[in-house]
């Protein structure tokens, strides 16, 4: 169905010591721009792998913030189940549960500890949604956490896209009898050396935070569902829905090309008004911001040329990123950022203006 080779790139992560290289999927959505029938595909096709396996079981799905939460609301979606994604954000008025994410620009993630305390004895099982896993020991991790707290509970699922374990990690997983479940497997005994080869000689452009007022058209969009807290994941497609009847005069498009632009961790609403676009006739892209760095080089296997930095659309004290950029004849940036975004968002438009973008357009839903 799907291969390593059709997916995969290796990309050089800058300043990270504990992993030198990041894995791209090409169809994932996240780094790279993607149709978003194709990413919705592939998770259909993981999802469909889930469904054989537990088709008497309650099931509660928790997508990894930020690659992929995306993934983990479009199985949550076609599954029918229960559905909350890890955050690097704060959510007022809650408490977490912590754990690590040892490999990661951004090691700490969290999960709502009231909505885990609320949801543990309506399921039967907890599958953890990723993109790709290595080692495993992220979710191992958590599991600990949870384990602890919710003694002989549950049952403990992982389902990713690609797969990377070696067989002393899949035995780890086996004695704890932790079902593991993936569309490709990969092989990363040579993504080190590879990486380390690129020279990192692309283009590299600062963040351009210009003040003054945002000369951009914005929908504010009302009936928030946030992913961050416990959903259905149908749901949570139900609100996508009601996101599309409101915003789609606003994103009614005739142009030839269209790019729809996701931040950070708000990933899947970016992907479903794309592909309700798509459906149109309308050619679209989707992709989304980043909080990882990753070198730029202009070998010609290198998956990115041109990086653009970026104040954090979340914390103006954060840095974040979106790489090589093109003119599009319209471009829509879906955000559920709060007040406190004005730098952000102006340095991504900035961003977009200087690849070339002059119709740009937002969406802010919360």
């Amino acid at each position: 169905m799907y291969t390593e080779t059709e997916l995969v790139k290796i990309a050089k992560r800058e300043n990270n010591k504990k992993r030198s290289y990041l894995v791209v999927n090409r169809l994932q959505g996240k780094h790279i721009p993607v149709s978003p029938k194709e990413a919705l595909q592939m998770f259909g096709a993981l999802a469909e792998l889930i469904k054989k396996s537990y088709l008497t079981e309650k099931l509660l799905l928790i997508g990894f913030a930020e690659t992929a939460t995306a993934i983990g609301a479009a199985l949550a979606a076609e599954l029918d189940s229960y559905y909350i994604q890890t955050t690097r954000e704060n959510i007022a008025d809650v408490g977490y549960l912590y754990f690590s994410e040892s490999h990661s620009h951004a090691t700490e993630q969290k999960l709502v500890k009231e909505d885990i305390d609320h949801i543990i004895d309506k399921v039967d099982r907890i599958i953890f949604a990723e993109d790709e896993i290595t080692t495993g020991n992220t979710i191992l991790n958590i599991i600990g956490i949870l384990e602890r707290r919710y003694p002989d509970r549950v049952k403990f699922s992982v389902a990713s896209v690609l797969n990377g374990m070696n067989p002393e990690a899949r035995r780890i997983y086996e004695e704890k009898r932790i079902d593991i479940h993936y569309l490709v497997r990969t092989d990363h005994d040579t993504y080190g050396n590879r990486a380390e080869t690129y020279i990192g000689d692309g283009v590299y452009h600062k963040a351009n935070i210009t003040s003054g007022p945002l000369q951009v058209p914005v929908f504010p969009a009302g009936r928030y569902l946030d992913a961050r807290r416990l959903v259905k994941g149908r749901d949570y497609l139900d609100a996508c829905r009601g996101l599309w009847d409101q915003a789609k005069d606003f994103l009614a498009s005739k142009a030839g090309s269209v790019l729809v632009l996701g931040t950070e961790e708000f990933m899947f609403p970016a992907l479903y008004l794309s592909c309700q676009m798509e459906k149109m006739g309308i050619t679209v892209k989707c992709h989304a911001t980043t909080r990882s760095p990753i070198a730029v080089s202009r070998e010609e296997d290198y998956p990115f040329r041109e990086r653009y930095e970026l104040k954090s659309l979340y914390d103006r004290n954060r840095i974040t990123y979106i790489y090589d950029l093109q003119p599009y004849e319209k471009v829509i940036i879906v955000t559920d950022a709060g007040d406190g975004w004005k730098e952000g968002i102006i340095s991504l438009v900035n961003a977009l203006e200087t690849a070339g973008n002059s119709d740009i357009r937002i969406i802010k839903w919360n």
